[in-house]
C-alpha cells in the first residue's frame, strides 16, 4: 500500500480523499488542512465519504512531511495563490513524495514551464528524489489524453475541438465565478480569467501538449473572446442574484494556429442562467458537458457529462479530474522520479476497481 496524503479539503480534497480510498493500491496516510475549525474532525467527514475513516485531520504540515509519505494529493488552490502552492509543493517533493495537483496551470505542459516555476521544482526533485504531475478534466484530460484518443479514430482529422460548456448556477466558488469569471459585474468590468493573455497561460499548455502528440508546429496561439449580458435578473441557490444587464454569458476560444488555420481549439462557453446567450451551444441536458468534436472524415463527437455529491456536475468534473490524478500515483511511483505531463502519464483502464467500494 502506498501511503497518500491529502492536502486540502475544498471541492478538490473532498473527491481526492473519497479516491485515495476507494484506489486498492492507495493508502489514505493523512489529510491536512488549514482552516482550525476542520483539525481533529475525521477524513471521512470532511471527504462526504458517509462513515468514518479513522484518519483526524491536521494543520501540522512538519509533522506530516516527517513521516515520508510516498505520495501527495495537493488540493490546495493554486488560483489566487501560486506562490504559496508553488512552495507547498517544492516541499512536498524535498520529502520524497509522488505528487499529483490540479493547482498550477502552467505547469500542465511542464516542458514550456516558466523557468521560475520550472527551476525551484528540478532542484526539488534532485534534492529529494519525489516527482510531480498536473492535471485536471479542462485544462486537463479533456482537452488532452481524450481528443487525442478520439482523433485516432479519423482517417482524415481537419481540425481538432475541445468544448466545456457549463451553467455555473451551482458552483460552490462564488469568489471564483463572480470575480474570476466576471459573472453578475457591470460589463465594463475586466475580470481577471478573461484578461488578455490569461487564457492562454490557462489552456495553453493543452494546446502544445496536443500539437506535440499530433506532430504539428504551431504557427502561434490565438484568443478569441465574446460576452453576454444578462436580459433579466436570475436568482441561484448557492450564489443568490445576479442582476439585469450585467455579465450573465462568456465564450472564448484558445486556438493552435497551424499554416494559418485553427486547427486546435479550446473553446469555453459559461452561463450563470440559460435564458442568456440561447444561440451559443448548450450541453444536451443544460446542466453542463465537455465535448470533443473532431472535423474531418468521419466527423466524430463525443460528451462526457459526469455527476457526483447529489448529480451535481460541477462535482463531477473535480471528481473526473481527481480520478485521473489519483490513478496515476501507482504508475508515478515506480517511475523514474522527475515533472510529468499527461504524454507521460497513461490513463489506465480501473484495475481492481470494478465493483468495489471502499469499506
Amino acid at each position: 500500500m502506498i501511503p497518500t496524503v491529502v492536502w486540502g479539503t475544498g471541492n478538490v480534497g473532498r473527491a481526492a480523499i473519497r479516491a485515495v480510498e476507494a484506489h486498492p493500491a492507495l493508502e489514505l496516510a493523512a489529510v491536512l488542512v488549514h482552516d482550525p475549525a476542520k483539525v481533529g474532525r475525521d477524513a471521512g467527514e470532511l471527504g462526504g465519504a458517509g462513515r468514518t475513516i479513522g484518519v483526524a485531520a491536521t494543520d501540522d504540515i512538519a509533522a506530516v512531511l516527517a513521516a515520508r509519505p510516498r505520495a501527495v494529493f495537493y488540493a490546495a488552490s493554486g488560483d489566487i495563490r501560486p506562490d504559496g502552492a508553488l512552495a507547498d509543493i517544492g516541499r512536498a517533493i524535498r520529502a520524497g513524495a509522488v505528487v499529483v495537483t490540479p493547482s498550477l496551470y502552467p505547469l500542465y505542459d511542464q516542458r514550456n514551464a516558466p523557468p521560475e516555476l520550472r527551476d525551484p521544482l528540478l532542484a526539488a526533485v534532485a534534492e529529494g528524489g519525489g516527482s510531480l504531475f498536473v492535471s485536471g478534466v479542462d485544462p486537463g484530460w479533456g482537452n488532452d489524453v481524450l481528443p487525442l484518443l478520439v482523433s485516432g479514430l479519423g482517417t482524415e482529422v481537419e481540425a481538432v475541438r475541445c468544448q466545456e460548456i457549463f451553467d455555473y448556477s451551482t458552483y460552490e466558488q462564488e469568489d471564483s465565478v463572480r470575480h474570476l469569471i466576471g459573472m453578475g459585474h457591470p460589463m465594463d468590468y475586466q475580470p481577471l480569467m478573461l484578461a488578455e493573455g490569461v487564457p492562454t497561460m490557462v489552456w495553453g499548455g493543452q494546446i502544445r501538449l496536443m500539437a506535440r502528440a499530433l506532430g504539428v508546429e504551431l504557427d502561434e496561439i490565438r484568443e478569441t473572446l465574446e460576452r453576454r449580458a444578462l436580459e433579466d435578473e436570475v436568482r441561484t441557490r448557492t450564489m443568490g442574484a445576479f442582476a439585469a444587464g450585467t455579465q450573465g454569458a462568456v465564450r472564448f476560444e484558445v486556438q493552435g494556429v497551424v499554416g494559418g488555420e485553427p486547427r486546435i481549439v479550446i473553446e469555453h462557453i459559461t452561463r450563470i442562467h440559460a435564458s442568456c446567450a440561447t444561440d451559443w451551444p448548450s450541453p444536451p441536458d443544460g446542466v453542463g458537458a465537455h465535448r470533443v468534436v473532431i472535423e474531418g472524415r468521419p466527423r466524430i463527437e463525443v460528451t462526457v457529462e459526469a455527476s457526483d455529491e447529489g448529480e451535481n456536475r460541477s462535482a463531477g468534473g473535480n471528481a473526473t479530474a481527481v480520478g485521473r490524478l489519483v490513478s496515476a500515483i501507482d504508475w508515478l511511483v515506480e517511475a523514474e522520479p522527475g515533472l510529468y505531463d499527461a504524454l507521460d502519464v497513461p490513463l489506465r483502464p480501473a484495475v481492481g476497481r470494478l465493483g468495489r467500494r471502499a469499506t
